[in-house]
């Protein structure tokens, strides 16, 4: 069993859990991810590695409060044990560049962390863009800030940092004659379709990483292949990290979505059955 050490909620609908897991916490490298059950009865589900302590042996998770899982994985508290927690899983990420920006959307944020401090560690130059809905959803602000030389805080409302999407300030930087190695992107597929679209005018390359769309984080379901370059690939054992120019985003938004209506009915499943136990 896998205790709680830690449960932080960075807004209303993200928390934060520090977990004992000293073999994970050992091997974890920037990009990879977890596999974890809320209990004996819950699906497996993925997670990227949002920090790694070693000495401590604990690993670090962020997640969206979304589906039934989640919101059964909410309910627990510090102290309260998971019935599994294996990995890391996946390709870590490659740590190559010496001027990268590292763009992060929502709770996509919580990937773009570990890769930003990844690069930071190796002595690169880091710019960070992070972009939120609101100010409300703001999440990892000031760890940002203490893994880049820049650090650009967007939101679509203007409620807190600058007014405007992520893509408008990489634009802004580019245009205005940046050094850029490499972008990395990670957060909801429209954004990284649309970064990729923009760094392709420019031919800088560019590297997405397709979490979004894994569902059990060992290639057994399919749930989670996408097209690459042509070919079939797996997020979770050829990835997560693509070529963002070589990703058929329309494909793979498409397949995401397919599950929405199943995924709201067990959501709403889940929150009555934990209301009930939470009233008896």
């Amino acid at each position: 069993m896998y205790k709680i050490l830690e449960k932080k909620v960075l807004n209303p609908t993200v928390v934060q859990i520090t977990v004992d897991a000293p073999h994970a916490a050992r091997h974890a490298k920037a990009g990879q991810f977890i596999i974890l059950r809320a209990d004996q009865d819950g699906e497996r589900v993925p997670f990227t590695i949002a920090a790694a302590d070693p000495e401590k042996g604990t690993v670090t998770i962020i997640y969206q409060v979304v589906g039934a899982s989640t919101r059964k994985l909410m309910a627990l508290e510090e102290g309260d044990e998971l019935a599994d927690f294996a990995g890391p899983l996946g390709r870590p990420s490659e740590i190559e560049g010496e001027n990268v920006v590292i763009i992060g959307g929502g709770v996509g944020c919580a990937i773009a962390l570990p890769t930003a401090k990844a690069f930071h560690d190796a002595g690169k130059n880091v710019t960070t863009i992070v972009g939120f809905r609101n100010k409300d959803l703001v999440i990892l602000e000031d760890e940002f800030k203490a893994v880049s030389d820049t650090y650009y805080l967007m939101s679509d409302d203007g409620s807190v940092g600058e007014k405007g999407l992520v893509t408008a300030k990489l634009k802004e930087l580019i245009e205005n004659g940046q050094k850029i190695d490499k972008v990395i992107a990670i957060g909801p597929l429209i954004m990284m379709k649309f970064v990729c679209a923009l760094t392709k005018e420019y031919d800088i390359p560019t590297v997405v990483s397709m979490n979004p769309i894994m569902i059990d984080g060992t290639g057994m379901c399919g749930g989670c292949r996408l097209v690459v370059d042509g070919q079939m690939r797996f997020a979770c054992v050829d990835g997560p990290d693509f070529d963002g120019h070589k990703v058929d985003f329309d494909s793979a938004m498409s397949r995401n979505g397919a599950y929405k209506e199943k995924e709201h009915h067990d959501y709403e499943e889940a929150c009555r059955l934990l209301n009930r136990k939470e009233g008896d």
